[in-house]
């Protein structure tokens, strides 16, 4: 695997794992686009969890205080101290990642068959149009609003984006739209939720990867690539829901969904 090639892909996931958009959509059309197979399946798998780890560390770096007043307060009672709001929206934070984890499980042989390019641009058409309409609703809650209930539904959300063009971070943001949540605390309760998914998602399919000597080299360049956007797409999202809507990110998703779909029928690729 070229390094060049390695920090591209890292790129792509940085920048598309926190936006609404699909980041294994987008390694995936990236691949298919410039016709870089040289990985074997086990490989390609390794290589997308190790950017995804680096996604992991740039919103840790981003939330740091975030995490930090979550995490202290969800161990308060060890201390002594009484579980108050921000400890219990950690504990259902982490909750949350359950039905993805389930799902991941369960799913674990299937998840190889995911990946097949109408399904993606199907995927970022359909989850971006439901986007839109969740975002019209009324913006009622804030994040100290955050429930147990909350957690579980938009944790089924999360498990939905193992098909890639879904989006984790896209149907979370649905989900909790829905749920009538202000868009700057629905960006930030998706973004502090995926960090123990993905945390999982990674130390589980590490364990099981081989990964030659002869390829640390671009999986590292890749991890820092992705860690790097990744920072800079929570601070980008983050900053543009203040004020504006995800319709950007819709009218993206439809856009790339229809390219794919055409470039498909005309057998370009």
């Amino acid at each position: 695997m070229e390094i060049l090639h390695a920090i591209v892909l890292g790129i792509v996931q940085g920048l598309s794992e926190f936006l609404p958009i699909s980041s294994s959509g987008h390694l995936e059309l990236t691949r298919w686009l410039f016709g870089w197979d040289a990985l074997d399946e086990d490989l390609e798998t390794a290589f997308d969890v190790a950017v995804h780890l680096g996604t992991l560390v740039g919103a840790i770096a981003y939330l740091r205080r975030d995490v930090v007043t979550y995490v202290t307060a969800g161990f308060g009672p060890l201390r002594g101290r009484p579980l108050g709001t921000d400890g219990k929206v950690a504990w259902f934070l982490v909750a949350s990642a359950v039905p993805a984890g389930i799902a991941g499980v369960v799913l674990k042989d299937q998840i190889a068959d995911f990946d097949r390019i109408w399904m993606i641009a199907a995927m970022l058409i359909v989850f971006g149009l439901l986007l839109l309409v969740a975002d019209r609703l009324p913006e009622r809650k804030e994040l100290e609003a955050f429930r147990l209930r909350d957690a579980l539904a938009m944790g089924v959300g999360q498990a939905l984006a193992l098909q890639p063009g879904v989006s984790r971070s896209g149907a979370t943001l649905t989900v909790s739209r829905f749920l009538g949540y202000e868009r700057d605390a629905a960006a930030r309760l998706v973004f502090l939720m995926s960090l123990p998914i993905i945390a999982g998602a990674g130390v589980f399919a590490l364990a099981d990867a081989s990964i030659p000597s002869d390829f640390w080299p671009p999986f590292l360049w890749g991890m820092v690539a992705s860690a790097l956007t990744g920072y800079v797409a929570v601070w980008g999202t983050l900053k543009l829901v203040r004020s504006r809507t995800f319709a950007p990110f819709v009218v993206y998703r439809v856009v790339v969904g229809v390219a794919v779909l055409l470039l498909l029928a005309t057998g370009w690729r």
